[in-house]
């Protein structure tokens, strides 16, 4: 082939590749413009056909509904209805009475109250004088607390009641241990099988801490993988915290706001490193001097706090024990023990009914039988 007959070949083949250069383009931007398009309308055909992830929104809590129920933990008219918004004698009073709590934090999502009654049996399964957890064989033991479950579903029908087994991982002893600690720990299978029992009844668990001659620094550590789990929450009973000469037993023991603060912030540390739902703490109460500086107690959003009433005996004493122990003294939640035995000796002529319970002020959201 002569040169011109190269030439004449090379200018008939230019224009074809421009050709098939310009339709290339046109296709792709016909396609981005298609792509494009179907991104912008999610109702189209082209979408529908794909998977398009979405990130859910964070659950958010729904503090409407909890103002909503710590009124009515607190035995007052809730705001917004008609009697509290057309009285300006009771909204003046709501803003200067102590319950519910100003000062305590909104809890994180997942937070157990007040959404739920919590109705515990309390105790320790090697001994039968420390309450109804080791005086019954277990089936018989989880039907009597499911017949208290029940009355108080009947007494309160509005709020979902969540059963617990509240069970003593540290028992105060007379005697010092071979640490000093006067303080006898269980071991591993008597907390699982508490956590057994729970899985049972669809509830929670609660370990619970007399500390002796010890400190809540040394003895919550030792069961941080139990405190770890999101089922798990934690009691301590001032009255066997000792910090003089005497042994538990002899004298009332105590624990200040500070000890308590740093429960609190130990399990609020756990609950964040585990991403866990916010977790409660019992402490029990039956003097002014068993928690001192109770006013400087902190709650957290991943910590929910309650001061049970431990003290026993005939209704006056028990009430008068609430009122002017537990009530008198807010900090967020309040718990009410019953005794089934020492709350009828004389001259007691019966124990506290759940309807009872529920005209107190504040509503105890917490109640513990031993």
């Amino acid at each position: 082939m002569t040169s011109k007959d190269k030439d004449k070949v090379a200018r008939t083949r230019l224009p074809l590749i421009a050709i098939w250069i310009l339709l290339g383009a046109l296709f792709a931007l016909g396609f981005y413009y298609t792509f494009s398009s179907a991104l912008a309308d999610e109702d189209s055909s082209f979408v529908r056909g794909m998977v398009i992830h979405h990130d859910p929104p964070p659950p958010i809590l729904d503090k409407a509904l909890y103002d909503k129920l710590m009124y009515k933990l607190a035995n007052y008219p809730v705001v917004g209805t008609s009697t509290a918004s057309t009285s300006p004698a009771l909204s003046i009073a709501s803003s200067t009475r102590p319950w519910p709590v100003k000062t305590a934090p909104y809890p994180n999502v997942g937070a157990i109250l007040p959404f739920n009654r919590i109705v515990a049996y309390y105790g320790n399964f090697y001994s039968k004088g420390m309450g109804v957890l080791g005086q019954y064989p277990e089936d018989e033991m989880l039907a009597k607390l499911q017949v208290e479950v029940d009355r108080w579903k009947a007494a309160d029908p509005s709020t979902p009641v969540l059963p617990a087994i509240h069970y003593i991982v540290t028992t105060a002893q007379g005697l010092p241990q071979k640490d000093g600690s006067y303080s006898l720990r269980m071991p591993d299978d008597q907390i699982d099988r508490a956590l057994e029992l729970a899985d049972k009844i669809h509830g929670i668990v609660f370990i619970d801490f007399q500390i002796g001659k010890s400190t809540v620094q040394k003895e919550l550590p030792l069961y941080e993988k139990y405190i770890a789990m999101p089922n798990v929450h934690i009691g301590v009973d001032p009255e066997f915290s000792m910090k003089g000469s005497a042994p538990p037993g002899r004298e009332i023991g105590a624990l200040d706001a500070a000890d308590i603060n740093w429960v609190i912030n130990y399990m609020d540390g756990i609950v964040k490193e585990n991403k866990l739902p916010p977790k409660i703490l019992v402490i029990h109460r039956f003097t002014h001097e068993m928690v001192t500086h109770a006013r400087q107690i902190a709650p957290t959003p991943n910590v929910q706090f309650v001061m049970d009433m431990d003290g026993w005996g005939d209704q006056a004493k028990k009430l008068g024990t609430y009122t002017n122990v537990v009530a008198a003294e807010p900090v967020q939640f309040t718990g009410f023990k019953l005794f089934y035995k020492n709350d009828l000796l004389p001259p007691s002529t019966g124990m506290f009914t759940p309807s009872q319970l529920m005209k107190l002020t504040p509503v105890p959201i917490y109640i513990q039988y031993q």
